[in-house]
């Protein structure tokens, strides 16, 4: 098989990548959303037992659900930096010139990590 000098190969392994961060991203802001809500479970199982403490934890749980949030968001926002600065590198023959360059990678991520902002907005005022 003879080579080529067009080799997507790098590209496409980059956007996998970029997915893969966007996909954990998104897992570990489910994650901090449920341990948020679990608070809530907290307080009315306290209210229905007056005598465990467990209304104290709620105010952990749903400060560790918005920073879990947060980290999330992050770290989509950091992966899809990371991945346009990476394609910038790419000589022009290896990025496949039928393809969209990445701009519905880019849109996605852009609208999960506001998804996020607001998440944790809601999140913050939920919990006072």
């Amino acid at each position: 098989m003879p080579i080529s000098e067009f080799d997507p190969r790098v590209y496409f392994a980059a956007e996998r990548t970029a997915l893969a961060w966007l996909r954990t991203g998104l897992t570990v802001m489910a994650f901090g959303f449920v341990i948020a809500r679990f608070g809530l479970f907290l307080q009315i199982v306290a209210l229905q037992a007056p005598q465990t403490s467990l209304h104290a934890h709620a105010g952990i749980s749903a400060a560790l659900g918005i920073v879990l949030v947060a980290a999330g968001t992050l770290m989509i926002l950091a992966a899809t930096i990371q991945h346009r600065r990476f394609i910038a590198t790419l000589p022009p023959v290896d990025r496949p010139g039928h393809y969209s360059g990445g701009t519905i990678l880019l849109i996605s991520s852009v609208f999960i990590a506001l998804v996020g902002i607001v998440l944790i907005a809601y999140l913050a005022v939920s919990a006072e």
